[in-house]
Parts: structure tokens; sequence; C-alpha cells
């Protein structure tokens, strides 16, 4: 079995790092700003929002999908996005705790 830089941190640490990698675009904020606000949006009404092409739009989209802060699903021709507000809140804690700046009871 081939080894990787990754493989020298906790399962814990690269898991926060994937998630602050998703969260570190402006683009990217904005939509869990908007997100947060709605129950769920079609991508088009996200495109409305942001100053990027709707390709663009996208691919920041399926980054927030692949780390689990959005949920996505179809209905007829369009992809609907939801924000996992619990996702988000577990990793603000674990964030936390890892800084100490929080314990991990509270």
């Amino acid at each position: 079995m081939t080894t990787t830089r990754l493989d020298l941190f906790s399962e814990d640490h690269v898991a926060l790092a994937a998630f602050a990698s998703a969260l570190s675009h402006p683009a990217r904020i904005m939509m869990v700003t908007l997100l947060q606000q709605r129950e769920w949006v079609a991508c088009g009404d996200i495109v409305e929002h942001i100053p990027l092409a709707q390709a663009t739009v996208s691919q920041h989209l399926k980054v927030l999908v692949d780390v689990g802060l959005l949920s996505q699903r179809r209905e007829k021709k369009k992809m609907l996005y939801h924000l996992n507000c619990e996702k988000m809140k577990s990793f603000c804690h674990h964030f936390q705790c890892t800084l100490g700046t929080q314990t991990p009871e509270s």
C-alpha cells in the first residue's frame, strides 16, 4: 500500500482540512450564505446572486456537495441544493475543539 503525505495526519485533521478547503473561495461562502436563508435552491437561482457563469457555479456547488455541506436532489430538469446546517455546526465545533477554544463536551 502506498503512503501519501495525508497518511501522516489524523483522519480528523484531514477531514477538517478538506472541509475548510471547500469553504476557501468567496463564491462558496456566498452560496452558503444564500442557502442558509432558503430551504431548497436551484442552481439557476444561485447564479442570479453570484457574478459567475452557471458552469462555474455548478463546479463550486459540487465541491460543497462532495464534503457533505450541501444536499442535492433533482426536481424535473432542475438540480436543487440545501445547506446541511448540522454538518456546518459539527465542522465549526470540531474546528474550535482543535484550536482549543471549545471543549469537546460543549
